[in-house]
């Protein structure tokens, strides 16, 4: 059974910074696929970011490029999303998935097997 537990989630003013954190247990996060999508209300689910198995590459939605940046710690089996520059429309629940999924899937929700509980960022203007 694979745990995600993320955090980091608060208040914070538009170009503010955040790093966000997510504690995976019952599966090596270096040797599975993880990834941040974001829920707004009232919106579907979202693919932010995601980082692939073994340094298989990295990649993003258009609409955090240059901004947010997705990395992975083994030693803490953690991963990461570091986020800068944010904008009232980065305000969403946040929350990382683990998937097997081939590459052509990863950004889509459905492809992802566990999540944890979300946390939660607002960007106030």
């Amino acid at each position: 059974q694979v745990q995600l537990v993320e955090s980091g989630g608060e208040l914070v003013q538009t170009g503010g910074s955040l790093r966000l954190s997510c504690a995976v247990s019952g599966r090596a996060v270096g040797s599975t696929t993880m990834a941040w999508f974001r829920q707004a209300p009232g919106k579907e689910r979202e693919f932010v970011a995601a980082i692939r198995r073994y340094g298989d590459g990295i990649y993003y939605a258009d609409s955090v490029k240059g901004r947010f940046s997705i990395s992975r710690d083994n030693a803490r089996n953690t991963v990461y999303l570091q986020m800068n520059n944010l904008i009232p429309e980065d305000t969403a629940v946040y929350y990382c998935g683990q998937t097997n999924a081939v590459l052509s899937a990863i950004r889509r929700a459905s492809a992802y097997n566990y999540w944890g509980q979300g946390t939660e960022v607002t960007v106030s203007s």
